[in-house]
């Protein structure tokens, strides 16, 4: 496979040059037989923080493009590292984990990480593929089944919506299409049993509404299964309180997309594979099927967030009246133009990246479908799906992003501040570099007519991943300014983030305050929480707008804290303000057993500890504050015998705390940083659990992955 190679992967590219064309087509070969490439040629590449998986398909290209530590720690592979003497001490057990990490920070100066769980997001991806005629290139192709494979569930042969959850029809039905575009006979044993689960189910008739749109895209599926998406609602004035721009920006950047497809009524021409998947798909001969009935069927395991008794008479007037006998040609047609518009912008203030893996694969038909098969926009997205793909020991997966490259860089830094290790002339090299890749990530500049494409500012902000992503986030914004000024305050490192760019994120934060005093994700919360009548995409919940977050608003109180030390008059009288209000609204969001609900990691373990370090940056701790001492009984009750906290996914989806069956490590230290930042006095329970991290550190200074830390919008 010969992918486009960035001018700068790794050092032994200064001294080898490995010819690789600009095009992922031209590389395309047929689908290989065997069950798995060979892991010791795939090579991660880094240009600025972009990330892409590449692989050697010669021992020519292996030579010149060795694999190093970074490579092998991500595949699985055995490192060349010699283990480190056992800790006996946190300090040292710090050490020794900064000592496995500093081998894995890339030349950018980031650190590359999966960020994978859900299993609803390859199969646009390939579909998106298949439709557009682009090549998928052998190894990829080989190892996105294994994965798939390897992930399917064994009692039952389904897939869920994220690798813990049981099996479902969205799951089921897409990941079994995408095993099948991707070359997998319909005789395999495993495609045999995902095939029964799937009947099981129902069949395909049954999946939610992503799936029906996906499947009817693919021709698999009749458009009259889909409930409606009309491009005319980007037409409604501003001032409609359910108007699109009101809404999440991940729900209206993946409806925008959506809603032009489905308005075209794109159907990829039926092949005999699409002919055969037509009959596998179902429980009755697809020719028997009334499509149009089966709009509103979704099986019960599917049916997180049910369609309201709003949104069905809805649907009802759209199909019935509104398509057949008001919507004019003229007004669709407007429509069409107008929501292609807005993509064709999302695409130029992302550089094509996008906001994520479920917008950009549909953004990719929508330009198929507006520009023409070898237009500029279809080989530039085409060229951008790889940043999305990530390999791992198990195969390839499709990441929640395109990397969380600021995010793990700037805890780093904190962490390496927090430990009273950033002084070490040791360690100066690799925070320097960690340095500078935040100095480049920081946006400089506003998106063109931000207004008109309805986004949030964004100059001083850094986004989740990288700058050419381009999108404002709160808490990525305060916790890379905290890690800059730690840095740049201690002797021995330079300054690189200047005042006036310092106090430019400062501004965009200050933005994005809502009246309740809590902060948002990426932007202020445009409209009412009655706007999840509306949503129609039953596997999520509170996705129609954007809420105000105890994780978020916490980032935010501390950066706006860690400023005002260096600059205490700039917008003193903003900052003071902006942080009572905010502290206002974490004492308000907790909840009656002390604990606050977390939405971007498991759960009410990870928002206590942002909660509690809100509190402690105003002086409230556990000898002095009733609601930090209700806090941190609330963790007290829920540690384990062994020490350790574990919470399960489950937290998420039923807004009760759920023991998971093991302590696991990262929320065990979670729960620490909380007990610690309140000031517990007593030191028993937090010394048991610092053995437990402890003992559960590998002879290298990592830790084995345990359960997924993180389930977003209630459900993945």
């Amino acid at each position: 496979m010969a992918l486009r190679k960035p001018a700068a992967v790794n050092s032994d590219l200064k001294q080898h040059e490995i010819l690789q064309k600009d095009s992922i087509r031209v590389s395309a070969v047929e689908l290989e037989e065997s069950q798995s490439t060979d892991l010791r040629r795939w090579r991660l590449a880094n240009d600025r923080g972009r990330q892409t998986w590449h692989y050697m398909t010669t021992d020519e290209e292996a030579k010149l493009w060795t694999q190093n530590t970074v490579d092998k720690h991500h595949l699985g592979l055995d490192l060349d590292l010699p283990g480190l003497p056992r800790a006996e001490t946190p300090l040292a057990s710090a050490i020794n984990a900064l000592s496995f990490f500093s081998h894995l920070q890339l030349p950018s100066g980031n650190w590359a990480s999966e960020y994978g769980g859900p299993m609803f997001l390859l199969p646009g991806l390939v579909i998106a593929w298949y439709v557009t005629k682009t090549a998928v290139p052998a190894p990829v192709a080989t190892e996105i089944k294994r994965y798939l494979f390897a992930r399917q569930n064994p009692e039952d042969g389904g897939w869920g919506l994220h690798i813990e959850g049981c099996s479902t029809v969205f799951g089921t039905a897409m990941n079994y299409v995408v095993l099948r575009l991707l070359g997998a006979t319909e005789e395999d044993e495993r495609i045999l049993r995902a095939r029964g689960k799937l009947h099981q189910l129902g069949g395909a008739v049954n999946g939610p509404h992503w799936a029906k749109f996906w499947l009817s895209v693919l021709g698999v599926m009749e458009w009259d299964a889909v409930n409606p998406v009309p491009p005319e609602l980007w037409l409604l004035p501003d001032w409609v309180p359910f108007a699109p721009w009101r809404w999440w920006i991940h729900m209206r950047q993946v409806f925008l997309p959506m809603s032009f497809i489905a308005s075209s009524h794109f159907s990829f021409p039926l092949t005999p594979l699409t002919r055969q998947l037509r009959e596998e798909l179902y429980v009755r001969p697809y020719s028997s099927i009334n499509f149009a009935s089966n709009r509103n069927s979704i099986s019960p395991q599917d049916n997180y967030h049910p369609k309201s008794i709003f949104l069905r008479p809805i649907n009802w007037a759209l199909v019935n009246i509104w398509n057949p006998y008001l919507r004019t040609s003229s007004l669709a047609k407007r429509a069409e133009k107008w929501t292609f518009d807005l993509i064709h912008r999302e695409d130029e203030n992302t550089n094509y990246t996008n906001l994520g893996p479920v917008n950009a694969p549909m953004n990719l038909l929508a330009c198929y479908i507006h520009d023409g098969e070898g237009s500029h926009s279809v080989e530039r997205h085409r060229e951008r799906m790889f940043d999305f793909l990530w390999m791992k020991n198990e195969g390839m997966l499709m990441n929640g992003t395109n990397g969380l490259q600021t995010w793990d860089t700037a805890f780093l830094i904190q962490a390496v501040v927090e430990a009273g290790l950033a002084e070490d002339p040791l360690w100066r090299p690799t925070l320097t570099k960690a340095l500078e890749f935040l100095d480049d990530q920081q946006i400089r500049e506003d998106c063109k007519q931000q207004e008109i494409c309805y986004r949030q500012r964004r100059k001083g902000a850094w986004a989740f991943s990288t700058r050419e992503q381009g999108y404002t986030v709160s808490d990525c914004t305060s916790e890379a300014l905290k890690s800059v000024v730690m840095l740049q305050q201690l002797p021995g490192f330079p300054t690189l983030v200047s005042d006036d760019r310092l106090q430019d994120a400062i501004d965009t934060l200050l933005t994005m305050q809502n009246g309740s005093g809590g902060f948002a994700s990426y932007e202020l919360t445009r409209g009412s929480e009655y706007m999840e009548f509306l949503n129609a995409a039953e596997v999520f919940g509170r996705i129609m707008v954007e809420y105000d977050y105890p994780e978020c608003t916490t980032a935010v109180v501390t950066a706006l804290s860690t400023f005002s030390k260096l600059f205490p008059e700039y917008r003193k009288h903003d900052i003071a303000k902006s942080k009572a209000n905010a502290l206002k609204y974490i004492k308000k969001a907790q909840r009656v057993d002390g604990s606050w609900y977390g939405s971007w990691g498991i759960c009410f373990t990870y928002a206590g500890m942002f909660a509690l370090e809100s509190l402690a940056s105003i002086g409230e701790h556990y000898d002095n504050s009733a609601q930090v001492r209700k806090a941190c009984e609330f963790f007290l009750n829920k540690q384990m015998d062994d020490g350790g906290w574990g919470e399960s996914y489950t937290s998420c989806e039923t807004g009760v705390y759920t023991q998971h069956v093991n302590s696991q490590v990262v929320q065990t230290c979670w729960a620490l940083i909380g007990l610690m930042e309140a000031k517990y006095p007593n030191r028993e329970p937090l010394e048991k659990a610092v053995k437990l991290v402890m003992g559960r550190q590998r002879p290298q200074g990592g830790w084995k992955q345990e359960a997924i830390e993180g389930v977003f919008n209630k459900s993945w």
